[in-house]
Order: C-alpha cells, then structure tokens, then sequence
C-alpha cells in the first residue's frame, strides 16, 4: 500500500527532453494503472519497518504522478490498499490509515495546483472515518480539475466490484425498470466504480510477483502488462519511461488479425 504525494518539484532540462523524445516515439498510454507491490519487502532488505517502506513508497507515487501528468497520462490509477489488506496485522493497517490521512491533507493542496482530479475505488465507507473523510474532501476540491485524473483504488476489489455490479443490475430487473435482455458489457461497464474511465492501456507491476490480485478484473481484459522485479519503493520516473517505452514496442490487435496495406491478412508466423 502507498499513498499519493505530488509537490512541485523542478524539472530538469534533461528530464524535459526525454519526456519529449518518448512522446515523438510513439502513443503515450491513456490509462496506466499500477499494483504497487513491495514495499515491505524493500525495507527488510535495509533492515527497516514495513512502515518505512510505505513511506518510501510515498516519494515513488509523488514522482509517478508528476511524471506522468507531464508527459500527457490521462489517467492514473494506484492499488493503494486492497480489500485482503485488512488482513495484515492491525497495528500496520492502523499505521497505513493515518499515512493516508497525513499525506492526502498535506498533499490535496498541491493536486488543486496542478490541476489533478482524485477519484477512489472501493469501499471507502469500511475505511476509519477520518480517512474516508479527508478522501471525500479531497474529491470534492478536486472535481473540476482536468489534465490527469489520479485514481486511488482503497479497500477495493474488483471481485467485490463485479459481484456489486451484478447485484444493482438484478435489482433493476427485479424492479421492472430493465429488461435482462438489456444487460450487456456497457451496461455491466456503466455499474462499476470506473464508469467514464477508459480501460488501462497498460499496467505496472512492481515487485517481482506475476498476478493481478484482484485489481481491475474487467477492465484489464486487454490491458499491456508490464512486470518487473524493482520493489514500489524504488520504482522512479525513469523506470516508468522503460516501461512505456515496453508498451510503445508492442502491437495491440484487440484479437484481431494485423493486416497487411492491401487488406490482405499478415502470416503470424
């Protein structure tokens, strides 16, 4: 679990030009969404608390977010504690609660200034009351703001997503106001907690480990992965740019056949 840190922090001319020569390259992703993975495990292996590691983990959202609101990322979205979290041991749970709390109040000041919509994911109302309230805060300042929308996904689920999904729409047939012949993938779209935000063009795992936890089941149907062993903590700007340079090498067909100019199919052999 980290939380989200943005402050103005100088870009350097250095950083400028290779943020432009990785927009010339190719499409920037829209959506990019990540599972930040390793925070524990990065401060064990200096002898740290797990705390210490998602506080770490603080500085690498602050840099993600600046990093991609610069380079043209429209939306950004951060597994940020996920409904099995509540099952870490209470005092790191409690500790993680009032990172939240600390960093969203200091933090939701600077996010106004740069123009950054915040959006949560999940069950905010199992969240401790003043965490739940500093993130409604937060989202109503926010509202307005257009050049990126940072999605923190909290005590979120996407089994839990689909199956609440699932539940409102056999209320509506139940009530008479749709028919079951209505329901299709929009209409399954429009009930979760992502409405009105495209699907991730490409997600990040840190941390080593190869699944998706339960994060963004539907909409990662055709999302780029990317994997990589850097723990969350040490996971900076110039990691991001390997892994959208990744996603620019890539050919998406959507379960399409590539054609060739002349419309004739491409051998994929």
């Amino acid at each position: 679990m980290s939380t989200v840190s943005l402050t103005k922090t100088p870009q350097t001319d250095a950083d400028a030009a290779r943020q432009q020569a990785l927009q010339a390259r190719g499409q920037i992703p829209v959506h990019i969404a990540a599972i930040m993975d390793g925070n524990g495990r990065w401060a064990k292996s200096r002898g740290q608390s797990r705390v210490a590691g998602h506080r770490e983990g603080v500085e690498s959202v602050r840099d993600i977010t600046e990093a991609c609101a610069q380079i043209g990322v429209q939306h950004l979205t951060l597994y940020t504690f996920s409904t099995e979290n509540w099952q870490r041991p209470p005092k790191e749970v409690t500790a993680l609660m009032e990172l939240l709390v600390r960093t969203i109040r200091r933090e939701v000041g600077r996010l106004q200034e740069n123009n950054i919509r915040v959006r949560t994911l999940g069950e905010l109302d199992r969240l401790p009351r003043r965490a739940a309230a500093e993130m409604r805060e937060a989202e109503d300042l926010t509202r307005d703001n257009t050049r990126m929308t940072l999605n923190l996904a909290l005590s979120y689920s996407g089994r839990w997503e689909i199956a609440r999904a699932a539940r409102r729409i056999a209320e509506e047939v139940q009530a008479g106001r749709l028919a079951p012949e209505a329901v299709d993938e929009a209409l399954i779209a429009s009930h979760l907690d992502t409405v009105g935000i495209p699907d991730p063009d490409l997600l990040i795992r840190t941390g080593g480990d190869v699944r998706i936890s339960n994060f963004l089941l539907w909409q990662l149907a055709y999302t780029e992965f990317y994997l990589t062993d850097t723990y969350w903590p040490a996971f900076r700007r110039e990691a991001l740019y390997a892994a959208i340079e990744d996603f620019q090498n890539r050919e998406r067909r959507f379960g399409r056949v590539p054609e060739a100019p002349n419309g004739a199919l491409i051998s994929e052999q």
